[in-house]
């Protein structure tokens, strides 16, 4: 087959873009022929992007476009209305979080958009819900995760050593992490943190740990997806203390590399971990509930966790999503 694959294409950045380079990847491993469109251009250029996407779109049979919220779900709108105009089979991978008050402030643009795709795609069940109120179908494909058991390290003691992946952005929420790193690192000295990223948010973090009196806190900058690893590795514990999630990649590189992933009970998070099953979960925002989840488990080493979220990781690799995603892909060659 040969699909093409429309987004808003950032590079080995991780998030939508780096999950559009893992499908391309393994499309292209079993001989299909898949190529990026990007979307994400000059303003200039944008305004010939429906017919740019036109002329490169005649050549293909599937177009899979990955979308978002907010200015995110563009691609959505101009690869839809392009593969309804040459009457190619399009397909729809909505990425965002923020799905409800999205479609919800606008139902009008969301629905005449979903529904005029052949197919669907969300990536966790509390998404699947949020399409069935706006009467929109759709098939619930997880994302993937191509680590390997070359990233996995058994951990034999669970050291207070504590790392998180996710931007400096507000919806990350990074000051509750702060917080309860402040308390943690009271009972427990020689515990460490490193945040992996930039955004812009991350002034202003770095101020709030010089008024939090921290030390052993690292601001490792922006790291490439090769770098991910290594950063992981060296640590025992995750934490994602976002307010807004959905399927987030950072949450499986950390359950594939062997850590404790502490996380909130946001979005699509509780469909990947089940509380002192394969993670801990926590309230968005409560530090105090964070802080006490981290004591005791430096406190208890719950390896058993950790093994059990490694083992869950599974379910995300190729092998297990590859034959839903390309029988939707089939109907176009039929």
């Amino acid at each position: 087959m040969k699909i093409l694959l429309v987004c808003n294409f950032r590079g080995a950045v991780g998030g939508i873009s780096g999950q559009v380079l893992l499908l391309q990847k393994h499309l292209r491993a079993e001989g299909h022929q898949a190529d990026i469109f990007n979307t994400k251009r000059p303003l200039l250029q944008r305004l010939f992007l429906p017919i740019t996407l036109f002329c490169k779109a005649v050549h293909y049979q599937v177009l899979h476009v990955h979308c978002s919220s907010n200015w995110g779900f563009m691609p959505a709108v101009l690869g839809v209305r392009v593969g309804c105009l040459l009457k190619r089979r399009t397909v729809v991978t909505y990425h965002g979080g923020g799905a409800a008050p999205f479609f919800d402030k606008h139902s009008r643009l969301v629905q005449r958009t979903l529904c005029h795709a052949d197919a669907n795609i969300v990536l966790a069940q509390f998404l699947e819900q949020v399409f069935a109120n706006h009467h929109i179908p759709c098939t619930v494909i997880p994302n993937i995760i191509d680590g390997g058991e070359s990233h996995h390290r058994p951990r034999r003691q669970l050291q207070p050593h504590i790392v998180c992946t996710r931007a400096h952005e507000a919806l990350y929420d990074l000051p509750t992490l702060l917080r309860a790193f402040a308390a943690v690192q009271h009972s427990v000295h020689d515990a460490t943190l490193t945040l992996v990223g930039t955004g812009t948010q991350h002034a202003a973090l770095r101020q709030l740990a010089q008024q939090l009196d921290l030390h052993n806190v690292t601001f490792a900058g922006k790291v490439s997806n090769d770098e991910i690893y290594t950063y992981l590795d060296k640590a025992d514990i995750f934490v994602s203390p976002a307010t807004v999630d959905n399927m987030p990649v950072s949450l499986l590189e950390a359950l594939e590399a062997g850590l404790l992933v502490v996380a909130t009970r946001v979005g699509g998070v509780p469909d990947m971990i089940e509380h002192e099953h394969n993670g801990l979960l926590f309230d968005p925002g409560d530090a105090d509930q964070l802080a006490a989840l981290l004591l005791e488990a430096i406190r208890t080493q719950p390896l058993h966790i950790l093994q059990k979220g490694h083992g869950s990781v599974a379910r995300y690799r190729w092998e297990n999503v590859r034959q839903p995603l390309l029988t939707l892909y089939q109907a176009a060659t039929h």
